[in-house]
């Protein structure tokens, strides 16, 4: 389309992208040429390769990425995907782990140690449980030829175990081996980075962490907190060429949420149903679940940056300034 700036874009497929994904809205004066993929493999190419020129990013990958000096990118605020990512955790009944303290000294499997749902499980652990990073054995999945840690030079922070799954087996086959005793995060969508398979949550030898609904509630009453892992990046070079090309897409991506909020009574993450979440924290989220913006969201923000440097992650404290466009930073 003459006379409008091209740009490709990659973004997970869920609700708060599809409109974008297929066409249906678009930011002014840009044509957008869309590629659907699942984060683990969408962050790892980014990161890898810089291939396109929008996309979503992991926030920690992209906070360890800046701490080591510019990136070829620039964050928009636009979050497409949020959770309270420490109840995806997973233990085996029989390793006798009945709650967080009795993760100290266990084998924990992730699937990669710096991505961001893991960065939130951990700081949950540390901040609200009482558990450090140190106490655990971790078991990590990725290699470092296919993951976000091999594009950004990752290292196992002083003092903690980290070791690396074979590539002959998963952290599926070892939880089901009891070579695990649980595991932090567990992805088995099929993707480039991820390889477990096993659908551990139909066999009755693994159970929940948390009471889901018991322990969202708690910890969204206490923290105020809806965890954010996915942000969304522009080539730092375009938005040099064109800055108003960031609030362009900005404004894109509020549109298709408030399509969003029209088209349902509740507004919640597509993992969780109302029922798991518990009424509280459903009524209290259906104001806006996914508030996009940097004031709106500083709090979560400013604690992901926080987590990823007191876990070992980064030299310091990486500011909200040096992640996103200039003019982001008053959305």
């Amino acid at each position: 389309m003459p006379g409008k700036l091209e740009l490709s874009i990659a973004l997970s497929n869920n609700e708060n992208t599809r409109a974008i994904l297929d066409g249906r809205i678009e930011p002014d004066g840009i044509r957008l040429h869309a590629t659907a993929l699942h984060p683990s493999e969408m962050f790892w190419r980014q990161l890898k390769f810089a291939e396109f020129d929008v996309s979503e990013m992991s926030m920690s990958s992209m906070t360890i990425a800046t701490a080591k000096g510019p990136t070829p990118w620039v964050m928009i605020p636009v979050f497409t995907t949020r959770e309270f990512f420490h109840l995806r955790a997973l233990v085996r009944v029989a390793s006798g782990i009945w709650k967080p303290a009795d993760l100290r000294g266990k084998r924990l499997g992730v699937p990669e140690y710096q991505q961001t749902a893991a960065i939130w499980g951990r700081g949950v652990l540390q901040h609200e449980f009482g558990v450090h990073p140190r106490e655990v054995e971790w078991h990590m999945e990725r290699t470092p030829e296919m993951s976000h840690g091999g594009a950004t030079g990752f290292d196992p922070p002083e003092g903690v175990t980290v070791n690396r799954i074979p590539l002959s087996t998963n952290i599926g086959e070892m939880m089901v081996r009891g070579e695990l005793d649980a595991t932090l995060l567990y992805l088995i969508d099929r993707n480039l980075v991820d390889r477990s398979r096993i659908d551990l949550s139909k066999d009755d030898r693994f159970r929940p962490l948390f009471d889901r609904k018991a322990e969202a509630a708690r910890y969204f009453k206490k923290t105020g907190i809806y965890q954010i892992n996915h942000g969304l990046v522009i080539r730092r070079s375009i938005h040099e060429r064109h800055p108003w090309a960031a609030l362009n897409i900005y404004n894109a991506f509020v549109k298709v949420r408030a399509e969003v909020l029209r088209a349902r009574d509740t507004a919640l993450h597509r993992h969780y149903e109302p029922s798991l979440i518990g009424d509280d924290v459903r009524r209290a989220l259906e104001t806006d679940t996914m508030a996009y913006g940097v004031k709106a969201n500083r709090k979560v923000l400013e604690t992901v940056t926080q987590y990823v440097h007191e876990q070992g992650l980064t030299p310091r404290r990486v500011a909200l300034e040096e992640l996103f466009a200039p003019a982001a930073m008053d959305l």
